[in-house]
């Protein structure tokens, strides 16, 4: 396990971990999913890093892992205020300057906002089932896993990544579930990303289809996209081998590696 320290940031402690690697590559930060910490990307983060001799970063978000515990409900900007406030923040006290960022779900967004307000430190996106914008099939599966987390066993699972599971859980499921987060919309942020990306989505994802990685792709003539099969909302364990060493060679190729 990788050691873990924790930065002050905007008035909240946020833990961090990260890899060592050759520093004059961009540094490879991992943007976890909507209930992701530090430890729900298991040995993902290690593995792309070795492939591609990179540092990296990993950190758990205010209000998962072991960072302060959320206090407050969520607002439907939540993803903006990390993208723009919390991750800029965090590079600045960390003294990273150039950044592959490497995104799952929620983590993708907030990839894609930071890119387009921060166009010169991103040297490439990689994103795992990205949401631009919000679709039925989302809600509908996000309304189901409630139930799971109050009678079946997720409460139990997230309770070893996550120190109060609770807050966790009715903070991301409250706000995606919230009559205001339907207009939910980054469409347009795309419009302003310069760097190359990378999209991997799953044919069986249950919390998003093909018409997120679609309006990307019209957007940006600078993207890679790849549909798995046999893979849902998690490419990255799904088809764990496949799927680090394509996010591997891409990085090498697209953001200059050796």
């Amino acid at each position: 396990m990788l050691p873990r320290s924790t930065a002050s940031i905007g008035g909240v402690d946020l833990e961090y971990a990260l890899i060592n690697g050759d520093r004059s590559k961009p540094t490879l930060v991992f943007l976890h999913e909507g209930l992701g910490s530090i430890s729900t990307w298991r040995d993902f983060p290690s593995n792309v890093c070795a492939r591609t001799k990179s540092p990296g970063l990993m950190y758990s978000r205010y209000g998962n892992g072991f960072s302060t515990v959320l206090d407050r409900a969520r607002r439907p900007e939540y993803m903006h205020e990390e993208a723009l406030q919390a991750l800029p923040a965090l590079l600045d006290a960390l003294r990273i300057e150039s950044t592959v960022l490497i995104g799952h779900s929620d983590g993708a967004s907030i990839a894609l906002l930071y890119a387009a307000e921060y166009p010169r430190g991103v040297a490439g996106l990689v994103l795992e089932a990205p949401h631009v914008f919000v679709e039925q099939t989302s809600v509908r599966s996000i309304a189901a896993i409630r139930s799971q987390y109050e009678y079946g066993p997720l409460r139990d699972r997230l309770g070893r990544h996550h120190s109060n599971a609770d807050s966790t859980f009715y903070g991301w499921n409250d706000v995606w579930l919230s009559p205001e987060f339907t207009s939910w919309n980054i469409e347009p942020a795309v419009d302003r990303i310069t760097a190359p990306m990378l999209l991997l989505q799953g044919r069986d994802d249950e919390y998003g289809t093909l018409r997120q990685v679609d309006a990307i792709v019209r957007r940006h003539r600078g993207a890679d996209s790849l549909v798995l099969a046999k893979c849902g909302h998690t490419p990255h364990r799904d088809r764990a081998a496949f799927v680090e060493a394509t996010i591997a060679h891409w990085i090498v190729e697209r953001t200059g590696g050796p």
